[in-house]
């Protein structure tokens, strides 16, 4: 059976499995990373020279698969697929600090190599948010303020430069309990004005060798961050032991 003898609704599927995985290929490539919204049917039909009927039925498909949610008053989001994992997560870390221990060991793992590909791949908007973020941290540690919100923003931030979409997705399911990570770090495990002035410069340093774009001094400084927390956590342990 040739092309033209196929019957419609089969080359509408052709069409909207086309589709569908321009909007994937977008997707994985941190283009439109987690709560991104998608452009209109109309506008994404244009785009990819197709009908709103294909462009309908591939954002259909690909909300059934859990990769992206209507928004509240129209329009279409990615969503993290193992969202609900969060939830499920926090209480791990609640009912056993071990596994908050465990959860810095696999960050130190995937930061250092996400602050990488950022000095690789950051973008002038990735480093005027940095650039931002890093303004803010300054001011609010002078101010005694808000010690745990920038740092948060820090790291998603670091996450959208990476340009990887498996890897702003692993962030976002574990969103919430990085959260209450940090401000466990900030106020309770450092929580002096010389743990403040610490954790600026190492994050100074990072956001340093992602300007630069070098990658290996940028995961130098990651690496040196995150094994300065394992280590305060190593001591805590140690104190707390019967």
């Amino acid at each position: 059976m040739n092309e033209s003898s196929k019957p419609a609704t089969r080359i509408g599927t052709l069409v909207s499995e086309r589709v569908a995985d321009c909007i994937l290929a977008r997707i994985a490539s941190g283009e439109w990373g987690p709560g991104h919204r998608l452009p209109g049917e109309r506008q994404l039909a244009e785009d990819l020279g197709v009908s709103r009927v294909s462009v309908r039925a591939a954002l259909q498909g690909l909300k059934a698969r859990g990769l992206l949610d209507a928004v509240q008053g129209g329009g279409t989001r990615v969503i993290a697929s193992a969202q609900a994992m969060d939830p499920g997560m926090l209480d791990l870390v609640r009912v056993d600090a071990g596994n908050l221990t465990d959860l810095a060991e696999i960050r130190a793992i995937l930061e250092v190599w996400a602050v990488g590909r950022a000095a690789l791949r950051r973008t002038q908007a990735d480093l005027d948010e940095l650039t931002g973020i890093m303004a803010a941290t300054e001011a609010d540690i002078s101010a005694g303020q808000h010690k745990s919100e920038n740092d948060v923003r820090f790291h998603l931030a670091v996450a959208r430069a990476s340009q990887s979409g498996i890897y702003q997705h692993i962030v976002a399911v574990i969103r919430g309990v990085l959260r209450e990570m940090v401000e466990y770090h900030r106020y309770e495990l450092f929580p002096t004005r010389e743990d403040d002035v610490m954790i600026l410069e190492q994050h100074r340093a990072v956001f340093n060798g992602i300007k630069a774009r070098d990658p290996e001094a940028a995961q130098a400084a990651m690496r040196l961050h995150l094994g300065w927390v394992l280590d305060r956590y190593a001591r805590e342990k140690a104190v707390k032991k019967p």
